[in-house]
This record gives C-alpha cells, sequence and structure tokens, in this order.
C-alpha cells in the first residue's frame, strides 16, 4: 500500500483516539494559543505533501522533495522573525508556512500550489522549479543542490555586520537581522558544509561579527544511506566558536525553546549558533522513492508511528489547548480545502516557450544613486606617492591597482576579498597598497577556501555590497565553481528577478608563465565558465584597457546585478615590451576614472584587408608580435581583441572582419571547449569564405623549458597565417 495513505490513516485513526506516542510534556515558553496555530501549520504542510503527491499521478505535478517529518520547522520559524534571511532545507515548507502567518497579505496555500504546478504565476519561481522561497518572507529559491547555500549564508551573516559599519545603498537585511540556514544531516557531511561552518568558527573566533544560526535537521539517513548515531552532535558540539544547542524536532514546545535560545545568543552575542533537531522523514526521500526497497519495514513503521503531527496533538491536549477531536478537524479539513484549491491551481497557465523560460536569466537593472569620480584631493591622499606614476606608461597589473582604487574611492561599497589580497596585496602585487588605504572591512584577507570566499561575495552582494572576490588562480576556481553555477548565476533566474547577487570576480588565469607552476598555476581552460547562462566574462590584455573594463565590469554588477568574471591573464601583469627588449611597447597610460569600455564594445588594431586576426588576452599580445613578422612578407593585417569572452559580441566581431579576405582566430585556450568553437560556428553560418584556427593543444600545461609547448606561439601564428593567406589551410 502507498506509505503517503498509510501515513494519512494513521492520523485519521489514532487522533480521535487519542492515540499519541509517548513524550515529555509541554516546556516553555511557548503557549497553548501558539501551539495551535502551528499545527495548523504543520498540517497544511502535510496537507501539501500529500496532494503534491496526487497531483503528480494525475500529471498535474512535478518532481517534489516532501517535507513530512521535518513539520517541527514550524517551531523555529515562529522563534525567529520574518526579517531574518532564511536559506532553507529543501524539507522546510513547514517553516515557510509558520512564517507566512506572521506575515500579512501572503496566501500561502495558493503560491505553494502554484509551484507545486509549475505555473507561470508562482511568486516565486514563475514555473521554473518546484522550490521553497517568497521575497515577502525573506526566503531566497534554493533547488535540491546539497549544502551549496551554506557559504552564502555565511556570507549574508557577515554582510549583516559589515552593513552596520558601512550602510550600502541597497541593504536588504535588517540591522539587528540574522542569517539562518538550514540542512539535512546527510548534507552536513558535505565538504561545501563542513567548508562553510568551519568558516563561520574561524570567522567567529576573530571577534569579527557573524550573526548566523545553523539548524541541521537529523532524520538519521541520506536517500538510502544511514547517518551513524551520534555522528551529528559528537562532530558539532564543540567546534569553535560557534555554541550548539539541541531539541527534540518532534516537539514542538522544545523545539521552539531551543530556537528561540539560539535565536537570542546569535542575535545578542552576533556570533553563529548550530541548532540541531532530531526529526524523523516520512514517504522515502522523493518523488516516487520507495523507503521499504533499502529500509526494513519495521523500521519504516516505527518512523511512521512517530509522526510529528501525533506528537504535537498529544502536546496541546496535555496543555489543554487543543482537543484529540479537534486536530483531527483541523487535519481533515486543512486536506479538503488544499485539494480545492489545488483543482484551481493545475488550470493556471504554465511557461511555453524558450523565450518564457529564458526572461529571467538575466536580473533587472536598478536605480542607483549616481557616484562622482573622486576628487583630486581624495585621490592624491589615498595614492600618495603613485600619482607621481599616473602620466607614465603602466603594467597591466599597476593599472589594475589604480583602477581598483579610483573604483573603492568612487563607491564605498565595494568589497574586495581573497586569499593573500590584503597585508600581501595579492600573489601578484594587484591589490597592493589597497588594504591600508582602505581598511580590513573593505579589503579581506579571506581563509584558504575558495568555496568560502565565493560564499561571501554573494551573502554581501544579496545586501547591497558590490564585491569583488578574487579566485588566486584560474585552476582553484573548480573547487568552487558550483557557487557561481548553481548559485550567483541561477539566483535571478528562479527567483525572477526578485533576488540577486551581482559581483566581479576577479581570477588571475590563463598561460605562459615561465617555469611556475605547471598546470595549478597555469590553467587555459575557460569551459567552465562559458556555458554558464547570463555569466559575463571579460579578459583585458593590455593596461589601458584593463582599467577600463574593470570600471564596465564594476558598473554591470551596481546598475544590472550582473555577475561577471574578470579574467586576468598572469603572463601580461609585468609585460613591459613587445617587439625588443626595452622597447615598452605593451606598458600604457592609466585612462582618466571616467573612461570605460562597453560590454561588447571590442578592439581594433591596424585595417590590413587581408588577414584579420581573431583573439584576446596573451593571443593578442602574441598576435601583435607576429603582425611585424607578417607586415615584412606583405601581408596586411588587423587584429580584433574580443576582449567580451561571454556573451561573445558576435555581431560586432562579424562587422570588424566583414571587409577582409582570411580570418584566423587565435585562441589561447584549448581546442576543445575553447573559444574558437563557438567562433568558427558563427564564422560559418554568416558566411565568411576564408577561415582557420590556432588553438592550444587538449592539454594540462608543463613547468620548465616546455611551458609554452602546448600553447599557441608567434611562430605558430605566422605559419598559420601564412598558409591561410596563401590556400594551404
Amino acid at each position: 500500500m502507498d506509505r503517503v495513505e498509510i501515513v494519512h490513516e494513521n492520523l485519521t485513526t489514532r487522533l480521535p483516539a487519542g492515540d499519541f506516542p509517548s513524550g515529555r510534556a509541554p516546556v516553555p515558553p511557548l503557549t497553548g494559543i501558539e501551539g495551535v496555530a502551528l499545527f495548523r501549520a504543520q498540517c497544511l504542510s502535510r496537507a501539501l505533501d500529500r496532494e503534491s503527491r496526487a497531483m503528480q499521478k494525475a500529471g498535474q505535478g512535478f518532481y517534489t522533495i516532501g517535507s513530512s517529518g521535518h513539520e517541527g520547522m514550524a517551531a523555529v520559524a515562529a522563534a525567529l522573525r520574518p526579517t531574518d534571511p532564511a536559506f532553507l532545507h529543501y524539507r522546510d515548507a513547514a517553516f515557510q508556512i509558520a512564517r507566512a502567518g506572521q506575515v500579512p497579505g501572503v496566501n500561502i496555500t495558493w503560491d505553494m500550489l502554484l509551484s507545486f504546478a509549475c505555473s507561470a504565476e508562482d511568486p516565486i519561481s514563475g514555473g521554473r522549479h518546484k522550490v521553497l522561497g517568497s521575497r515577502a518572507l525573506m526566503i531566497p529559491p534554493q533547488t535540491s543542490t546539497i549544502a551549496s547555500h551554506l557559504p552564502k549564508a555565511v556570507g549574508a551573516a557577515y554582510a549583516i555586520g559589515l552593513a552596520r559599519r558601512h550602510p550600502p545603498e541597497h541593504r536588504l537585511y535588517e540591522k539587528d537581522a540574522i542569517a539562518v540556514c538550514s540542512f539535512g544531516d546527510a548534507s552536513a557531511n558535505h565538504s561545501t558544509a563542513q567548508g562553510a561552518i568551519n568558516a563561520a568558527g574561524w570567522t567567529a573566533v576573530q571577534g569579527t561579527p557573524l550573526p548566523l544560526m545553523f539548524i541541521c535537521e537529523d532524520n538519521g539517513i541520506g536517500i538510502s544511506t544511514r547517518t551513524p548515531k551520534g555522528w551529528i552532535e559528537n562532530s558539532m558540539r564543540h567546534r569553535p566558536g560557534i555554541r550548539y544547542f539541541k531539541a527534540d524536532g518532534l516537539d514542538m514546545f522544545d523545539t521552539y525553546r531551543a530556537a528561540r535560545e539560539a535565536a537570542e545568543y546569535t542575535r545578542r552575542h552576533r556570533k553563529p549558533a548550530f541548532l540541531h533537531l532530531r526529526t524523523v522523514r516520512l514517504y522515502g526521500h522523493a518523488g516516487a522513492d520507495v523507503a521499504t526497497s533499502y529500509l526494513p519495514r519495521e523500521e519504516v513503521e516505527r518512523d511512521e508511528a512517530n509522526d510529528p503531527l501525533l506528537h504535537s496533538a498529544r502536546l496541546l491536549a496535555e496543555e489543554g489547548a487543543l482537543a484529540p477531536e479537534d486536530a483531527l478537524a483541523i487535519y481533515q479539513e486543512t486536506c479538503a480545502r488544499v485539494t480545492q484549491v489545488a483543482a484551481e491551481v493545475i488550470q493556471r497557465p504554465r511557461l511555453k516557450t524558450a523565450a518564457d523560460v529564458m526572461s529571467t536569466i538575466i536580473p533587472p537593472k536598478r536605480s542607483c544613486a549616481p557616484t562622482n569620480g573622486p576628487t583630486p584631493e581624495a585621490r592624491a591622499a589615498r595614492f600618495g606617492s603613485d600619482m607621481k606614476a599616473m602620466d607614465a606608461p603602466q603594467t597591466l597589473s599597476k593599472c589594475l591597482n589604480m583602477a581598483l582604487t579610483d573604483l573603492m574611492l568612487e563607491n564605498g561599497e565595494i568589497i574586495l576579498m581573497g586569499e593573500d589580497v590584503g597585508l600581501k596585496g595579492g600573489v601578484y602585487g594587484v591589490t597592493q597598497k589597497l588594504q591600508s588605504r582602505f581598511g580590513r572591512d573593505r579589503v579581506i584577507d579571506t581563509l584558504l577556501d575558495e568555496q568560502s570566499i565565493l560564499g561571501l561575495a554573494i551573502g554581501l552582494a544579496g545586501n547591497g555590497f558590490v564585491p569583488i572576490p578574487e579566485i588566486q588562480f584560474l585552476a582553484y576556481l573548480h573547487n568552487a565553481e558550483d557557487q557561481l553555477r548553481g548559485e550567483a548565476a541561477t539566483l535571478p533566474f528562479f527567483s525572477r528577478g526578485q533576488f540577486t547577487n551581482p559581483m566581479v570576480l576577479r581570477i588571475a588565469g590563463l598561460g605562459y608563465q615561465k617555469g611556475f607552476g605547471g598546470h595549478f598555476h597555469n590553467d587555459n581552460s575557460l569551459a567552465v565558465l562559458r556555458d554558464i547562462p547570463g555569466l559575463v566574462i571579460a579578459c583585458p590584455s593590455t593596461g589601458a584597457d584593463g582599467a577600463r573594463m574593470l570600471r564596465e565590469c564594476v558598473r554591470l554588477a551596481r546598475e544590472e546585478n550582473r555577475v561577471v568574471v574578470f579574467v586576468e591573464p598572469i603572463a601580461l601583469y609585468p609585460m613591459r615590451d613587445l617587439d625588443e627588449t626595452g622597447d615598452g611597447g605593451w606598458m600604457t597610460p592609466y585612462p582618466a576614472p571616467d573612461e570605460r569600455i562597453a560590454m561588447g564594445e571590442i578592439g581594433q588594431h591596424g585595417d590590413g584587408e587581408d588577414l584579420a586576426i581573431v583573439t584576446y588576452g596573451n593571443g593578442h599580445y602574441l598576435s601583435r608580435q607576429a603582425e611585424t613578422a607578417l607586415a615584412q612578407t606583405g601581408t596586411r593585417t588587423r587584429i580584433i581583441d574580443i576582449r567580451w569572452l561571454a556573451p561573445l559580441p558576435v555581431e560586432a566581431i562579424l562587422q570588424a572582419v566583414r571587409d577582409c579576405a582570411h580570418v584566423l582566430i587565435v585562441d589561447e585556450c584549448r581546442f576543445t571547449g575553447g573559444q574558437a568553437e563557438a567562433l568558427m560556428g558563427h564564422f560559418h553560418e554568416a558566411g565568411v569564405p576564408s577561415f582557420a584556427r590556432v588553438t592550444a593543444e587538449d592539454s594540462f600545461i608543463a613547468t620548465g623549458p616546455a611551458y609554452g609547448a602546448t600553447l599557441p606561439s608567434k611562430e605558430g601564428i605566422i605559419a598559420a597565417a601564412k598558409a591561410l593567406v596563401e590556400g594551404r589551410s
């Protein structure tokens, strides 16, 4: 028999009979009247679970993870404020329902059923996913990712504290809010969760305000894999910097008591707490999962007999607040009402076209107060002796440092963060002196954990800051890429732009470092970034372009809510010369603070009509070197610097090469997955008559003399260009 119906029949039989599981007596401070309201929320959560299964069977509902067994989270919501940002476990429907009772005007039954039906009218995702979430309830949407929301919860808590000292224009969270983050016992073992919990403790022991409440809902199993008995308590009770609290999640009175104590501790001391709740899981993991296929039937039945709704009814009966027959009436009336509303909901429109689905990938723009450029006096004070270098040609790294200084002077909401960005000034000196110029609040030396760095940025962005996180090397991004793919880039998509987390992620990357680090410090693959919808990727090659593009990236984040990745070619950081030693041909003057290069605006050097070389980054540098040799053979060349790798400025590129006889793509990324793949397709579709490509090999990069063996070279570009022009390719 269907376990959903077994649980339902158990309730309808045992409630009127007063056949309750044993447990402790009700404890303060929850009152009976408050408890009845929470019981109604728990019944609604259960009824919605039951109805979602019926909708799925009828083909009107879709994949869902139920909340049955976790109804105790309603009491946690009651212990918090509705303005506390809550990053929820996917089993926390009862939390969202109980919070809706704290906020007038939210029709929670209608809203959640719209989500179950994937209706275009779903107020949070617009039919894109069955998610918990609500802008009115300060619950950013979460899909069923495992623990990926914990790092941004740490960031949100940090942002609450930072906003008290440096209030941003678009601050979202209240001054005395606490961030709430819930997850399951199985998710607690994920490296992402462990990193976030460690980061919270690491931050707290240094005295930095971090009002964060972790909530672990321990039902003892992850899909079919059991959690060792006592594992969560033994591993979390003594974490440095984090206060541990525990409660029986089946007991709404005990849960409310512990949650209130944890919340009060966190709110008063601005330190993280860990609330450990015992729960049960009913119905199996998700969808059509059958728990009895991997668990003994007697164990499944034991959990069903321990139904939280039966515990709540017992407690309320003992409190004299609700008779058993009245508890049954509430449950049955709730089920009937949900079924009635569901019949209406499934008639509501759903998304139909690609344009409908994709309409929220790009977040809405926001109105921002104008920023005035820094005054000469302010610039002189912050730059100090570096002002003398303003008019002299500079390297890429120096121009980026100057641009960051001007941007931080202009906009007090900009926060830099990353490993070694402060005292050391970064591995390559790009952030030198910035911490002394702007202080530790705005230039943050983080712990060595890329997930925590990006989580901090996401959390800060959610509270109105403009974060500029740094990943020290491109290869290190792979430790944390889901923070971009599964969190930052998807938030506006799944919230219809109601929640955003704009940022400018700086990454030192690409190849050509001589004898340093091999593939760990030289990574020439951007494929992991290129296919993330909505993500902007910028890659400068000269100092002046770097400064102008970085300013545009900050504008995109601040005004257009975009997530931007700014890839800085490591080998070009110190580059001074172009053709000969001492010629200074690759240095540029630092551009005036108001100069920008708009997104999609490409660069062009030369106007030759024999050959157009389309490239970026180190490829631009090498192509300029090759240009000199090609000119000696009579080949008239122009070089197109793409600059913006996603979205590719296709029309601008096609316009730039339209009158050239041949087009050569120089792509320092690998043959497989590089920019050249897309460009070859675009040139073919546009009917470009003659084109070819030079790319890196499908290989990692070596250390030592062979550092460039797998990468495009000046000589390789010259050879490919000659072959193309002479018709040999």
